[in-house]
């Protein structure tokens, strides 16, 4: 299932309201400089807009069977909470590293082998982290079967992605705040 057009609508106006797009120069995460900076902390810290991202991810998402909600730490992390406490699907959080005390682990949760994962992030650009924390699910054992982004940057992630045989959906693109 698709989101409605006014989702899409509602979601824009909402991310708007709160600044997301910063306009300057800036240096992304991928190392690279950008004109612009989307800015998604405000967003996911913010109740309303959360609860309309994970709506949307739900809506998507439809009857199909998910056993867990997967996403790379920081951004994702209010999104999967969001759609886990919506939906009663529990969720992994991908660290960037293995942790270097306690238990070591990369994923938190409990991943088991053979479980299908949505996998979520707030931004993306080439899509690295999100390959990175992809490749980690089924490594240890999951199955990403969706990938969901809040807002695509438009600089080669869905090519990236969909090379991994990974169809990243976009709830909006950069072009959408124009």
């Amino acid at each position: 299932m698709q989101a409605t057009h006014n989702e899409k609508t509602e979601l824009i106006k909402l991310l708007k309201e709160v600044d997301v797009i910063k306009f300057g120069k800036f240096k992304l995460s991928s190392g690279r400089t950008s004109e612009y900076y989307v800015d998604m902390k405000n967003a996911i810290t913010n109740p309303q807009i959360l609860a309309k991202i994970a709506q949307i991810i739900l809506d998507k998402m439809g009857a199909e069977k998910i056993d867990k909600i997967a996403g790379p730490a920081v951004g994702a992390i209010p999104i999967i909470t969001a759609v886990s406490l919506k939906s009663g699907i529990p969720l992994l959080i991908i660290r960037k590293e293995k942790k270097v005390y306690g238990t070591s682990k990369l994923i938190e949760g409990d991943l088991k082998t053979g479980d299908l994962v949505v996998i979520c992030e707030d931004v993306t650009t080439t899509g690295v982290s999100l390959i990175k924390a992809i490749k980690a699910i089924n490594k240890n054992g999951g199955t990403v079967k969706r990938a969901f982004v809040v807002v695509d940057r438009s600089e080669g992630a869905l090519e990236n992605l969909k090379r991994e045989g990974i169809k990243l959906e976009p709830l909006i693109s950069i072009e959408d705040f124009n």
